[in-house]
């Protein structure tokens, strides 16, 4: 492919000054290494500094007069992405107890309505919550789901009004519908009930690095500085979670690191339980359980590479070598999830990146599997609350089939649409094919690429422009699955390419443990390696290829553009996780310490070396890259807002072309971008805007 530059496209004739940031140098030196950061200086915890705040809003008026010739197409797509939105619609009711719950949307409201019912079809329709009410006085809200008392009288529900995934709970009482006067800050916005309905459990999270660390119960009534202390995280390299068995005898205080998983339990029914390691926590070992009657399945890498089932009992729990399997490990396919029933057992595989469930009467051992009929599909299960369901609750998509809802009988097997996503306007289904390939990396490791694209303006002679997306860390896996907002793409005669790469879990756990560490360039490699072939494959023009990812899949859009430049038109970039090594390095920022296990620590020369031959920050060289557009959150928790934007300052300060480079800040948001259902379409519809514009 040859090396080439993009030349700007902007219809202005006299483009203005981009924002030049001051440099002050910021010495630092580990391993006998020193480093110079000019841009140092952005950081403000506070998010008060008015020199900082100003250079962000100079930023915003920069992009917004930089792209002020799309204004028009903006809205044209807005509105189109908008109008595929079924405005009057509900989620699919699950039971729980004796009641059906469900979330139902309305008109140009922004949140749903909580709603609880009789029965699946409705009946006796109480509502729990109005979010639209609730957010009304605030820029941003996000509520952090809901939690039912087991009496059912009591809504327990989390705000944050900041966009720092800092939560206050609140306390309804749906008898009267009234708040109680309990309120408690600073917390994750979980809560797990005691079965007396007199109490529960929460996590609170430490105000500078907001890890979920401390496990309180709190007594109804009592103000909040009289709850007690059950569980203190003194490990800064783990997650806190909590959660309650399907038979709700039983509360779990979850332990998560990157390379250990463990569960400590308590009873209940016992107002003064005390929490127990259900068994020790060990490095490299991971395991998740749930109850079954008197036993217990766990689901573990014990002595397999791709996990194993196994099932134990109170007794024995603590011998490993007692425990039994039930469904066996496989060295090439990833047993990734299951669910139990009271006599049924269901789990989900994945075996050359294809998921597979399969659905076992416990007692007989005799199984069946669900039939899946595309080559590249999501599937899952989602919404089995009750032990005692007649059936499994599926949840699938494609790249060409909307979202859709099954239940499975679990003795026949027998399948029944509950719901698929409606899709305004034109859609037809026939109109798009999907295919799955393999891509053979630099290393001729074998990558997946799911791709999606419109029969009748796609002839693979390459012509087509390209909208690659990718991720690639935690082990987390981008399924193929359906995108109203893609129609926008697709329809414009765009393909659309999930690559797969090495971090994700698409392969099996070998596949995540070759795209971590030491191991990480592999991320950035196998995604140029797909660009790259695509390209050769004629899936796309050589010269209208579009790469975007956001957090993690920020860094990677950081790396390659940083190693491949020439591969790419344009380049979207959100939230983007770009100064790895600084970060690391810095233990107050938020997460930092629970990275280790996927990134490393850097305070280890080896760990320190390794990040700094690919953190984009470090890498920018005097050279020309593509076309870039960088958003990002004030208030963002997972990644800080400084990190995009002292990478914009140095790309800005060294690139040696004219191509964009735009930076666009939602000063009221955080990761996940702005809250509420129709806000979040403009900043795609601003993506879209921009890609095109490149085109002309």
């Amino acid at each position: 492919m040859q090396n080439k530059t993009h030349s700007s496209s902007s219809q202005n004739t006299d483009i203005p000054s981009a924002p030049v940031a001051k440099k002050v140098p910021y010495e630092m030196t580990h391993h006998d290494h020193k480093r110079v950061d000019n841009y140092y200086w952005m950081r403000d915890d506070s998010r008060s500094d008015k020199e900082i705040l100003a250079h962000l809003e100079a930023e915003n008026a920069f992009t917004d007069t930089m792209l002020s010739h799309t204004e028009a197409e903006q809205n044209v797509l807005f509105e189109e992405l908008k109008g595929r939105i079924v405005k009057d619609d509900s989620s699919v009711p699950v039971k729980k107890g004796n009641f059906f719950y469900t979330t139902e949307v309305s008109g140009d409201n922004e949140y749903p309505v909580y709603v609880r019912a009789d029965n699946f079809d409705g009946e006796n329709k109480l509502t729990l919550l109005d979010v639209n009410q609730l957010a009304s006085e605030h820029e941003y809200y996000h509520l952090s789901g809901t939690s039912i008392s087991p009496d059912a009288n009591l809504l327990a529900y989390g705000e944050d009004t900041l966009s720092r995934r800092i939560y206050t709970l609140r306390i309804k009482d749906l008898t009267t519908d009234q708040l109680l006067k309990d309120e408690l800050a600073g917390t994750s916005g979980q809560v797990v009930w005691q079965n007396d309905n007199k109490a529960f459990y929460y996590i609170k999270k430490d105000e500078q690095t907001l890890l979920e660390y401390q496990v309180y119960k709190h007594e109804l009534g009592t103000d909040q500085s009289e709850d007690v202390l059950i569980y203190e995280e003194t490990d800064l390299s783990f997650y806190t979670f909590l959660s309650k068995s399907k038979d709700d005898t039983e509360v779990y205080i979850w332990h998560y690191s990157t390379d250990c998983k463990a569960v400590s339990v308590l009873s209940a029914d016992d107002a003064n339980a005390v929490p127990e390691l259900f068994y020790p926590r060990e490095h490299g070992l991971e395991y998740s359980i749930e109850k079954h009657g008197d036993s217990y399945f766990v689901l573990t890498n014990h002595k397999a590479t791709n996990f194993r089932l196994m099932t134990t009992n109170a007794a024995e729990k603590y011998d490993i070598d007692l425990w039994q399997d039930a469904v066996e490990p496989e060295t090439d396919a990833l047993l990734e999830d299951f669910e139990l029933f009271e006599n049924h057992l269901v789990y989900q595989k994945r075996k050359d990146g294809i998921t597979s469930i399969t659905v076992r009467e416990i007692t007989s051992g005799s199984e069946y599997q669900l039939p899946f009929e595309e080559q590249a599909f999501t599937a899952g299960m989602s919404g089995n609350i009750e032990m005692d369901a007649p059936a499994v609750r599926i949840y699938y998509s494609s790249l060409t089939t909307p979202a859709s809802s099954y239940d499975f009988e679990l003795t026949t097997g027998h399948s029944t649409l509950l719901k698929q996503q409606k899709v305004l306007g034109e859609f037809s289904p026939d109109n798009y094919q999907s295919e799955r390939i393999m891509v053979t990396a630099r290393d001729g490791k074998r990558v997946p690429v799911s791709l999606v694209y419109r029969k009748d303006s796609f002839k693979q002679d390459g012509t087509n422009p390209l909208y690659q997306y990718g991720y690639g860390s935690y082990g987390a896996t981008i399924d193929p699955s359906f995108s109203r907002n893609w129609l926008s793409l697709l329809d414009r005669g765009f393909v659309c390419a999930i690559a797969h790469i090495r971090g994700s879990e698409m392969l099996g756990r070998p596949w995540y443990e070759d795209g971590k560490l030491l191991n990480k360039m592999n991320t950035f490699t196998d995604f140029i390696d797909v660009t790259m072939s695509l390209v050769e494959q004629k899936y796309c023009a050589d010269d209208k290829v579009f790469a975007v990812g956001g957090s993690a899949g920020g860094l990677l859009m950081g790396a390659v553009v940083n190693m491949a430049p020439e591969l790419y038109r344009g380049i979207a970039s959100h939230v983007p996780f770009v100064d790895v090594v600084t970060t690391m390095l810095d233990e107050s920022i938020p997460l930092t310490t629970n990275e280790y296990g996927e990134w490393g620590n850097p305070n280890e020369k080896v760990y320190y070396d390794y990040m700094l031959s690919y953190s984009p920050y470090d890498n920018i060289t005097p050279q020309a890259y593509p076309h870039i557009l960088v958003t990002t959150g004030l208030h963002d928790s997972q990644v800080q807002y400084f990190e995009p934007m002292k990478w914009v300052a140095k790309l800005r300060e060294l690139k040696t072309d004219n191509n964009k480079l735009l930076f666009k800040t939602d000063m009221e948001a955080g990761h996940g971008g702005a809250s509420g259902r129709f806000k979040a379409l403009h900043d795609k519809a601003l993506e879209y805007a921009f890609f095109f514009d490149l085109l002309k």
